[in-house]
Protein backbone atom coordinates (compact mmCIF):
# COMPACT_ATOMS: atom_id res chain seq x y z
CA UNK A 1 0.00 0.00 0.00
CA UNK A 2 1.57 3.42 -1.23
CA UNK A 3 1.66 6.30 1.07
CA UNK A 4 -1.05 7.65 -1.31
CA UNK A 5 -3.16 5.02 -0.69
CA UNK A 6 -3.01 5.06 2.99
CA UNK A 7 -3.59 8.45 3.20
CA UNK A 8 -6.94 8.10 1.19
CA UNK A 9 -7.96 5.43 3.54
CA UNK A 10 -7.21 7.88 6.37
CA UNK A 11 -8.95 10.39 5.08
CA UNK A 12 -11.86 7.85 4.29
CA UNK A 13 -12.42 7.19 8.13
CA UNK A 14 -12.10 10.68 9.10
CA UNK A 15 -15.45 11.43 6.66
CA UNK A 16 -16.98 8.34 8.06
CA UNK A 17 -16.82 9.65 11.30
CA UNK A 18 -17.11 13.36 10.53
CA UNK A 19 -20.64 12.35 9.18
CA UNK A 20 -21.88 10.34 12.51
CA UNK A 21 -20.42 13.64 14.71
CA UNK A 22 -22.96 16.16 16.37
CA UNK A 23 -23.13 18.83 14.23
CA UNK A 24 -20.44 22.31 13.67
CA UNK A 25 -23.40 23.78 15.47
CA UNK A 26 -23.30 21.42 18.53
CA UNK A 27 -19.65 21.50 19.11
CA UNK A 28 -19.51 24.99 18.85
CA UNK A 29 -22.18 25.33 21.75
CA UNK A 30 -21.34 22.83 24.01
CA UNK A 31 -17.83 23.79 23.49
CA UNK A 32 -18.60 27.30 24.79
CA UNK A 33 -21.07 25.83 27.38
CA UNK A 34 -17.64 24.16 28.54
CA UNK A 35 -15.45 26.79 28.79
CA UNK A 36 -17.61 28.95 30.52
CA UNK A 37 -18.45 26.36 33.09
CA UNK A 38 -14.72 25.93 33.61
CA UNK A 39 -14.22 29.43 34.09
CA UNK A 40 -16.98 30.14 36.15
CA UNK A 41 -16.21 27.57 38.87
CA UNK A 42 -12.56 28.18 39.05
CA UNK A 43 -13.93 32.02 39.81
CA UNK A 44 -15.80 30.22 42.64
CA UNK A 45 -12.99 28.06 43.66
CA UNK A 46 -9.95 30.88 43.43
CA UNK A 47 -11.86 34.03 42.95
CA UNK A 48 -8.10 35.86 44.20
CA UNK A 49 -6.75 33.83 41.80
CA UNK A 50 -8.57 36.03 38.80
CA UNK A 51 -8.58 39.20 40.46
CA UNK A 52 -4.45 39.85 39.19
CA UNK A 53 -6.23 40.59 35.79
CA UNK A 54 -7.81 43.78 37.52
CA UNK A 55 -5.29 46.28 36.88
CA UNK A 56 -4.55 49.59 39.19
CA UNK A 57 -6.51 51.75 37.15
CA UNK A 58 -9.17 49.59 36.78
CA UNK A 59 -10.21 48.99 40.41
CA UNK A 60 -11.92 52.06 41.42
CA UNK A 61 -14.33 51.74 38.09
CA UNK A 62 -15.45 48.83 40.24
CA UNK A 63 -18.33 49.09 41.77
CA UNK A 64 -17.45 46.40 44.40
CA UNK A 65 -14.09 44.48 45.32
CA UNK A 66 -12.03 42.58 42.07
CA UNK A 67 -13.12 39.53 44.81
CA UNK A 68 -16.61 40.04 44.66
CA UNK A 69 -16.46 41.22 41.18
CA UNK A 70 -15.03 37.52 39.91
CA UNK A 71 -17.24 35.40 42.18
CA UNK A 72 -20.57 37.67 40.60
CA UNK A 73 -18.97 36.64 37.27
CA UNK A 74 -18.37 33.52 38.04
CA UNK A 75 -22.22 32.38 39.56
CA UNK A 76 -23.20 34.22 36.13
CA UNK A 77 -20.79 32.09 33.77
CA UNK A 78 -22.20 29.17 34.97
CA UNK A 79 -25.92 30.61 34.27
CA UNK A 80 -25.34 31.42 31.06
CA UNK A 81 -23.19 28.04 30.29
CA UNK A 82 -26.23 25.92 31.84
CA UNK A 83 -28.72 27.76 29.15
CA UNK A 84 -26.34 27.04 26.16
CA UNK A 85 -25.82 23.34 27.47
CA UNK A 86 -29.98 22.88 27.65
CA UNK A 87 -30.05 24.98 24.41
CA UNK A 88 -32.65 27.36 25.69
CA UNK A 89 -31.97 30.75 25.05
CA UNK A 90 -29.44 30.25 23.44
CA UNK A 91 -29.12 33.57 20.81
CA UNK A 92 -29.11 35.41 24.31
CA UNK A 93 -26.68 33.10 25.90
CA UNK A 94 -23.65 34.07 23.28
CA UNK A 95 -24.73 37.50 23.00
CA UNK A 96 -23.96 38.10 26.34
CA UNK A 97 -20.88 35.19 26.32
CA UNK A 98 -19.60 37.49 22.77
CA UNK A 99 -19.77 40.62 24.61
CA UNK A 100 -18.10 39.89 27.68
CA UNK A 101 -15.56 37.89 25.96
CA UNK A 102 -14.96 41.13 23.08
CA UNK A 103 -14.83 43.77 26.00
CA UNK A 104 -12.60 41.60 28.08
CA UNK A 105 -10.39 41.16 25.00
CA UNK A 106 -10.58 45.11 24.27
CA UNK A 107 -9.32 45.78 28.08
CA UNK A 108 -6.58 42.98 27.69
CA UNK A 109 -5.18 44.22 24.40
CA UNK A 110 -5.19 47.92 26.46
CA UNK A 111 -3.19 46.28 29.36
CA UNK A 112 -0.86 44.22 26.82
CA UNK A 113 0.15 47.16 25.09
CA UNK A 114 0.71 49.63 28.00
CA UNK A 115 2.54 46.92 30.01
CA UNK A 116 2.95 44.05 28.28
CA UNK A 117 1.15 41.74 30.30
CA UNK A 118 -1.40 39.13 29.76
CA UNK A 119 -0.58 38.72 25.86
CA UNK A 120 -0.94 35.01 26.02
CA UNK A 121 -4.46 36.00 27.56
CA UNK A 122 -5.67 37.77 24.61
CA UNK A 123 -4.56 35.39 21.97
CA UNK A 124 -6.86 32.74 23.91
CA UNK A 125 -9.55 34.81 23.91
CA UNK A 126 -9.91 36.36 20.59
CA UNK A 127 -10.36 32.43 19.51
CA UNK A 128 -12.95 32.55 21.80
CA UNK A 129 -14.68 35.51 21.29
CA UNK A 130 -15.07 34.35 17.97
CA UNK A 131 -16.21 30.55 19.14
CA UNK A 132 -18.86 32.82 20.61
CA UNK A 133 -19.78 34.68 18.16
CA UNK A 134 -19.91 32.06 15.72
CA UNK A 135 -22.55 30.42 18.36
CA UNK A 136 -24.73 33.51 18.44
CA UNK A 137 -24.57 33.43 14.39
CA UNK A 138 -25.53 29.63 13.76
CA UNK A 139 -28.32 30.36 16.91
CA UNK A 140 -29.73 33.45 15.01
CA UNK A 141 -29.76 30.96 12.03
CA UNK A 142 -31.50 28.64 13.84
CA UNK A 143 -28.60 26.10 13.17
Amino acid sequence: MTARDRADALGGRASSLAERAPAPATLARVGLALMLVAAGAHKLIDPAGWTVYVTDWLAPLLVVSPTTFMLANGYLELGFAALLLADRCTAFAALVAAGSLAVTTAYLVVVWVDTGLFGDVVARDVGLTGLALAVLVGALRGE
